[in-house]
């Protein structure tokens, strides 16, 4: 059996919290520990450069994509099993997804939803069938889940929407999951 990957979008900040951070170190180590690979945004800063540096303590693969623009200010992490650089963004986006078995989404920003919202997307368009996860950290994306109930309950999109997202609270919980679909 082959190493699983598993892409992980989350902040290149650390948000209002320590939460956040706890969570995204303790998936990376998880990861780790599994023998699962990272794929990340290959960033050293935020929940990124968190998530990273505790797969690698623990002995993880990691396998990090950025854009040459982002090169600076996300600090890319060049310390990595694979370092990757692409021209854009839409091209990490395209390069993290192909390169991993499942998609777990931590808290995080703008940048984190829009790679949530394109994974999700070609998922309903049957681009890929790749487990999506969110974790849901002490409620942080739960206006997200209500937003996205919405968009099913008025006409938007079709309830098997609803299905194509597994919801979780923790790196555990996560991590439950994923050894359900992936193994």
């Amino acid at each position: 059996m082959s190493q699983k990957s598993v892409c992980v979008y989350c902040g290149s900040r650390n948000g209002a919290i320590p939460a956040y951070s706890e969570a995204a170190r303790r998936f990376g180590e998880l990861l780790a520990n599994e023998d699962w690979r990272l794929v990340y945004g290959a960033g050293d800063v935020g929940l990124m450069g968190e998530v990273a540096r505790a797969a690698q303590s623990a002995g993880g693969d990691t396998f990090g994509v950025i854009p040459v623009h982002l090169l600076r200010r996300e600090v890319g992490k060049t310390d990595l099993t694979s370092f990757v650089v692409t021209e854009t963004m839409h091209e990490r986006k395209k390069v993290m997804i192909m390169n991993a078995d499942a998609v777990v989404v931590l808290p995080g920003g703008p940048g984190s939803l829009d790679e949530l919202f394109e994974a999700l997307t070609w998922r309903q368009l049957g681009l890929h069938d790749k487990p999506i996860l969110i974790m849901n950290v002490d409620g942080y994306w739960d206006t997200l889940k209500e937003l996205l109930q919405q968009v099913i309950g008025q006409g938007f999109a079709d309830a098997s929407l609803a299905g194509f997202i597994t919801w979780v609270d923790s790196p555990e919980a996560a991590m439950s999951a994923l050894r359900s679909s992936l193994t």
